[in-house]
C-alpha cells in the first residue's frame, strides 16, 4: 500500500505581512531566474523549448517554491527526488556537493527526466537544496531517444541513476559522469546539459545567500516554512467552501499490447472532507506490458497537476501537498513497481489521471468546467546525419500542440501546448532544420478535429516531415488515444483518432499507430501524424448557428460536419470572399433527424459499422462520433470488448446530457 505522507509544519505564521510578500515573490524570481541561466546555456533543443523545471526546497527536501512557466509533472516530483538524496546521503552531504538523479521508482518521472541537485549551506548548515530538472534528448537503451514500446522491463529504456555525488566538496567527479553519459548518446551533448543545471542550481543558491544577507538567516527560513503554510491555508480555505461527497470516473490507455482488444481503465474517485481533498485510485488496472505505466511519483504529480489546474489562483508548493491526499495501488498502472517500464508514463496514465480530475472537477467547479485534452506525443528519429562530410549522430526528438477541452462558456484553446506541460514550447521548424537531416513538409490546423459541442474542442495540428540524407535511422513513438479517442462531456462528442503515418501517399503507406520503437527510414522516407483536438462541452445541437458559420468560414469546421455533428446545413456562395448561407429549415430539419437517430447510433453492431467503414459509405469520423466505434486502424477491424467499454463511456459523458 502506497499513501502521500508528508510532514506537518512546526511553526505559525510570524512574518510581518510586507516581509512575506517580497520574500514569497523573490523566491520565485529565484527559481525563474534559474531557468532563464538554464534556457540560455543548455546544449539540448529539447531543453531549449523548454522541457525543464527548477525548484527551491527546504532542508527537509519540501519544495518552497516553482518557477513560472515549469512543467506540470516535474513540479509535483521534486521534492519526492529532494528527498530521495537525503535519505541516501543523510549526514554525508558537505558545501560543495552536487548530486544526480533519475530513478522513477523513487519519485522521479521517467529516466529522460535528469535532476541536479545542489545543497545549500549557511555557518555549515544545511538550509536548502536548488534542484533543476532537464528532460536529456537520450539516456541509452535500446532506442535513440530512449524510448522502447517492445521494453517490459525498465533495463532497455535507458541509464537508471540513483542519487550519485556528481561534485564532492566542489570537486568534479569526472569518472562518475563520464561513466554516466558514455552509456548514452551524443554525451558531449549530455555533459553540456548537466553543466547548465549544475550553473542554473549556483544562480539559485548564489541569489537565496543575497537574500540572507540582505533579510538574514532567521527570516529566510521562517519564509520558507510560511510559504508553504500560506499555501496550506488557502487551499483549506478552498475546501471549507466545497461541496463534500464523493465523485469518481475513469479514463483508459488504449490498449496492453499483449492483450489487444480492450482500454485499460485509470479509475479515480475524490473525496472532499471539511479539510483534506482526498483521491483514491484503487480500481485501476494492474502495470500493462509496455512503457505507458507510472511510476509512483509521477502518478501523484498527475493527480497534484489536475486539481492545481482548477485553482490557478494558488502557488504550488509542499503546503498544497498537505492537504491532497492520494492512493496509489501497488502493482497497478499507476503505481508500477521497479523492473517495470514507465518511460511512457507521460502519454499513458499521467494524462489520464489529469483528464479524469478534470472532469470531476468540472461536477464541483461547473464554472471552470473543461472537458478532455488532446493526448501529449513524441516521435523520435535518431540514426546518423551525412549532410557533412563526417557523419554525426543526430536525435530528432519533437512534440507537437493540440486542441484542449470545450469550455463551459467557450471553445477550447487551438493548437495549445498538452496539459502534461503548458510550459513547452512548439519546437520551431528552422531550428530543427538546422540540427537534423529532417525537413517539415507542413505544420497545420486539422479542419474538423475539434470534437464538436455547444462549444467546441480546440483544434489540433497535423506535422509531417521528410529524411533527407541519413543512414542507419530508426523512428519511434509515444503516444496514445487512436482507441480511447479525447471525449467530450456534458453532452459533447470526442475529437480525433492520434497515429502515425508512414510515407503518407505513396504505395507503401502504412498506419503505424500511437506506439511503436524501432522502425528503420531511409533518405526519402515520410511521415506525417495529428494531434487530437479537444473534446466539446455540452450538446453539439445546441451550439449557436452562427458560431458554427463562423468556424466553416474559418476553415475549423467542413461544410460536411457541420452538417453530420451540428446538423447545421451550409451552402458554398464564394469562398475566397468568405460568403456563405446557412439553410434555416434544412438545419431544423437536420437537427431532428440527429436527435431521433443518435441514441440508436450508438447501439449499432460494430461489425456493421466496421463493413460501411470499409465499404466508404462513412468515413473514421462518423465511426467515432455517431456510432462510437473503436477500431484498430491498422487492420480495420472493429474491436468489440473497446467499443463496449468506450460507448460506456460515451453514454455517460455525453447520451445522458441529450
Amino acid at each position: 500500500m502506497s499513501t502521500t505522507n508528508l510532514e506537518t509544519p512546526h511553526r505559525v505564521q510570524n512574518l510581518d505581512p510586507v516581509t512575506f510578500e517580497v520574500l514569497k515573490n523573490g523566491f520565485v524570481n529565484l527559481v525563474d531566474q534559474m531557468a532563464e541561466q538554464m534556457l540560455r546555456t543548455c546544449y539540448s533543443f529539447v531543453i531549449y523549448n523548454r522541457d525543464f523545471s527548477c525548484a527551491l526546497c527546504d532542508a527537509r527536501g519540501n519544495t518552497v517554491m516553482q518557477g513560472t512557466q515549469d512543467i506540470s509533472v516535474h513540479v509535483g516530483t521534486l521534492h519526492l527526488t529532494a528527498k530521495a538524496v537525503l535519505e541516501d546521503f543523510t549526514d554525508d552531504i558537505h558545501p560543495g556537493d552536487v548530486f544526480l538523479v533519475n530513478d522513477p521508482y523513487r519519485g522521479g518521472t521517467h529516466f529522460s527526466d535528469v535532476r541536479v541537485i545542489l545543497p545549500v549551506f549557511h555557518d555549515e548548515k544545511l538550509i536548502a537544496l536548488m534542484q533543476t530538472n532537464g528532460h536529456w534528448a537520450d539516456v541509452g537503451g535500446s532506442n535513440p531517444g530512449s524510448f522502447d514500446i517492445t521494453a517490459k522491463e525498465h533495463y532497455g529504456e535507458g541509464l537508471r541513476i540513483p542519487p550519485v555525488r556528481i561534485y564532492s566538496k566542489g570537486q568534479y567527479l569526472a569518472d562518475v559522469v563520464k561513466i554516466i553519459v558514455m552509456n548514452m548518446r551524443i554525451p558531449e551533448e549530455r555533459i553540456g546539459d548537466l553543466r547548465s543545471q549544475v550553473e542554473a542550481a549556483k544562480v539559485g543558491e548564489k541569489q537565496l545567500k543575497e537574500m540572507i544577507e540582505k533579510y538574514g538567516i532567521d527570516t529566510v527560513l521562517v519564509a520558507f516554512e510560511e510559504v508553504q503554510n500560506y499555501v496550506e491555508r488557502l487551499m483549506k480555505a478552498k475546501i471549507k467552501a466545497l461541496p463534500k461527497g464523493q465523485w469518481e470516473t475513469v479514463d483508459y490507455i488504449d490498449m496492453d499490447p499483449q492483450v489487444g482488444d480492450s482500454l485499460i481503465p485509470i479509475h479515480v474517485k475524490m473525496t472532499i472532507t471539511e479539510s483534506e481533498i482526498a483521491y483514491d485510485l484503487s480500481n485501476s488496472h494492474p502495470y500493462i506490458s509496455c512503457f505507458l505505466n507510472a511510476g509512483f511519483g509521477s502518478a501523484l504529480s498527475g493527480t497534484y497537476a489536475g486539481t492545481k489546474t482548477f485553482f490557478p489562483d494558488i502557488p504550488l508548493n509542499s503546503g498544497f501537498y498537505r492537504v491532497v491526499k492520494i492512493y496509489l495501488p501497488e502493482n497497478s498502472v499507476v503505481n508500477a513497481p521497479s523492473p517495470v517500464a514507465v518511460s511512457g508514463y507521460c502519454s499513458g496514465a499521467f494524462e489520464k489521471i489529469m483528464n479524469a480530475c478534470f472532469e470531476l472537477w468540472s461536477n464541483i467547479m461547473p464554472e471552470r468546467a473543461i472537458a478532455c485534452s488532446f493526448n501529449l506525443e513524441y516521435l523520435l528519429i535518431g540514426g546518423y546525419d551525412l549532410r557533412q562530410d563526417s557523419s554525426e549522430y543526430f536525435m530528432w526528438y519533437d512534440w507537437m500542440a493540440g486542441g484542449h477541452g470545450g469550455r463551459i462558456d467557450r471553445d477550447g484553446a487551438n493548437t495549445t501546448s498538452p496539459v502534461f506541460g503548458v510550459g513547452l514550447s512548439v519546437q520551431p521548424c528552422e531550428g530543427q532544420e538546422r540540427l537534423s537531416p529532417v525537413i517539415t513538409t507542413k505544420h497545420e490546423i486539422i479542419i474538423d478535429s475539434a470534437g464538436p459541442g455547444k462549444y467546441r474542442g480546440g483544434c489540433g495540428v497535423e506535422k509531417g516531415g521528410i529524411l533527407t540524407n541519413v543512414n542507419q535511422t530508426v523512428m519511434s513513438y509515444c503516444c496514445d488515444r487512436s482507441r480511447s479517442i479525447t471525449w467530450g462531456i456534458m453532452g459533447g462528442l470526442p475529437s480525433i483518432a492520434q497515429g502515425a503515418i508512414l510515407n503518407p501517399g505513396k504505395k507503401d503507406e502504412s498506419f503505424l499507430g500511437t506506439i511503436f520503437s524501432n522502425i528503420e527510414l531511409k533518405k526519402g522516407d515520410s511521415f506525417t501524424r495529428p494531434s487530437a483536438g479537444g473534446g466539446g462541452l455540452g450538446d453539439p445541437l445546441a451550439r449557436d448557428i452562427n458560431a458554427v458559420l463562423e468556424d466553416v468560414i474559418d476553415e475549423y469546421v467542413s461544410i460536411e460536419r457541420a452538417k453530420l455533428d451540428y446538423g447545421v446545413v451550409i451552402h458554398e456562395i464564394d469562398r475566397d470572399i468568405d460568403v456563405f448561407e446557412v439553410d434555416i429549415a434544412a438545419t431544423l430539419k437536420e437537427r431532428d433527424y440527429i436527435r431521433q437517430n443518435r441514441h440508436r447510433w450508438l447501439e449499432t453492431n460494430p461489425l456493421l459499422v466496421e463493413q460501411m467503414y470499409n465499404n466508404g459509405e462513412i468515413n473514421q469520423m462518423d465511426v467515432i462520433r455517431r456510432y462510437g466505434v473503436v477500431m484498430d486502424y491498422q487492420t480495420n477491424k472493429a474491436l468489440p470488448i473497446s467499443t463496449e467499454q468506450y460507448r460506456e463511456s460515451m453514454k455517460k459523458r455525453s447520451l445522458a446530457f441529450w
